[in-house]
C-alpha cells in the first residue's frame, strides 16, 4: 500500500497555524484580571491547579483538527496492485522512394499511395518511438527530423504530392537513388536517443542515380548497428507505369516488366540485421509493416498502479473527534464563568 497526497499545494494552509498561535497567545495575556501586590512572597509555595496547567489543550485540539481538515484537502490516496513493465522506444527512419514509377497502377490507387497509407498506419502505432522521414527519387532529402512528435511525419506522408518532371518533349525526368536515400536516413537516425535503430526502405526500382552505392550505404549502417528492412514494392509480370507527359499534361500509362533489384534489396537487409519483403499487392504490403511492427518490439521500463482511491476517512473521523473533545471539555473540564 502506498499514500500519495493528490493536491500537496493545500499543505501550505499549515501557515495558518502562526496568526493563530500568535492571537491565541495575545488572548491569554488579557483573559486573567491582575492587581498590583507590594510582594508574591506568599503564593511562592502555592502549586498550579490540573486545569490551569492543562486549559492550553484546547487550542492543541483545535489546531489538531484544522490540521486534519487540511489534510482532507490535500485527498489523501491510497494506490496498491503495483507492477512493472517494460517498452523501449526505438528510433526508426521512413525512406521513402518517390520516384515516377512509384505512381505504377498496379497497387491501389498506385504504389506511392498505397506506401502512404500502411506507412500512416505504422507510425500511429508507434507509440513510444521516434519518427523520421526520407524522400528519394534522382537525389534523396530528409523532410521530417527524428522526433516523437508523430503528427508531424504523418501531415507530410498525407500531404505529400508527386511532381513529375518533364525534359520539355514528354519524357519524364526520373531517378532512384536507393544508396542515397540510404545514407541520408543513416546520418539523421545515427544520433538518436534510442538504443535500438532501423530503417524502413520502401522501393520499387532499381539503382541508377545518386552519388552513394546502395551496398555502400549499407555498409554505414551496418557500422552504426542500424538494421534495414527493405521493402520492395510491385507486382510480378508487368505493369503500368508512367512513361511521359502528353501535351494537355496528362501522365501516359504503358505496360512495362517490374524491375526490382531484388538481389541488391536482400543484400542489404542481411547485412545490416534486417528482413527483405516483396509486396506484390496491398494486402502484402499491409501485412508486412505488421510483421516489421512486431520485429521491432519496445522496452522501456514503466511502473504503474491498478488501483487508487481517496482515504480520508481516518482524518474526517480524527476532526471529528478533536473538535468534540474540545467542545466536551470547554463545557466541562474547562468551563469559566463571566
Amino acid at each position: 500500500m502506498h499514500l500519495e497526497l493528490a493536491n500537496p499545494q493545500y499543505l501550505w494552509l499549515f501557515l495558518l497555524y502562526i496568526p493563530i498561535i500568535v492571537w491565541y497567545v495575545l488572548k491569554q495575556r488579557k483573559a486573567y484580571p491582575s492587581m498590583g501586590l507590594s510582594s508574591t512572597a506568599s503564593f511562592a509555595h502555592v502549586r498550579r491547579s490540573f486545569r490551569q496547567v492543562m486549559r492550553h489543550m484546547l487550542i492543541v485540539l483545535r489546531l489538531g483538527a484544522i490540521g486534519c481538515l487540511i489534510i482532507i484537502l490535500c485527498r489523501p490516496q491510497s494506490y496498491d496492485n503495483w507492477h512493472k513493465s517494460w517498452r523501449e522506444g526505438t528510433d526508426i527512419e521512413i525512406v521513402l522512394d518517390v520516384s515516377t514509377s512509384m505512381l505504377a497502377a498496379d497497387l491501389k490507387p498506385n504504389r506511392l499511395d498505397a506506401a502512404k497509407k500502411v506507412a500512416v498506419d505504422f507510425i500511429n502505432g508507434r507509440e513510444y518511438d521516434n519518427v523520421g522521414l526520407t524522400i528519394f527519387a534522382g537525389e534523396s532529402l530528409g523532410v521530417v527530423p527524428l522526433s516523437s512528435n508523430r503528427s508531424s511525419a504523418i501531415d507530410f506522408i498525407k500531404s505529400y504530392k508527386l511532381d513529375l518532371l518533364g525534359d520539355g518533349r514528354g519524357q519524364l525526368i526520373d531517378g532512384t537513388a536507393i544508396g542515397d536515400g540510404i545514407a541520408t536516413g543513416v546520418n539523421r537516425i545515427k544520433d538518436g536517443m534510442a538504443s535500438s535503430k532501423s530503417i524502413i526502405l520502401i522501393t520499387d526500382g532499381t539503382y541508377n542515380a545518386g552519388n552513394i552505392a546502395p551496398l555502400t550505404a549499407a555498409q554505414l549502417a551496418q557500422q552504426q548497428k542500424i538494421r534495414i528492412y527493405t521493402i520492395g514494392v510491385g507486382t510480378k509480370g508487368n505493369a503500368p507505369v508512367p512513361t511521359s507527359i502528353d501535351p494537355l499534361g496528362r501522365i501516359v500509362y504503358s505496360n512495362m516488366p517490374v524491375t526490382i533489384d531484388t538481389v541488391t534489396l536482400k543484400s542489404i537487409a542481411d547485412m545490416t540485421g534486417g528482413r527483405y519483403f516483396r509486396a506484390t499487392d496491398n494486402n502484402v504490403l499491409e501485412k508486412i509493416f505488421d510483421q516489421i511492427n512486431e520485429l521491432e518490439t519496445t522496452k522501456l521500463e514503466t511502473f504503474n498502479h491498478t488501483h487508487a482511491e481517496d482515504d480520508y476517512w481516518l482524518w474526517a473521523w480524527l476532526a471529528f473527534g478533536l473538535f468534540a473533545l474540545e467542545i466536551v471539555l470547554r463545557q466541562t473540564v474547562f468551563r469559566t464563568l463571566p
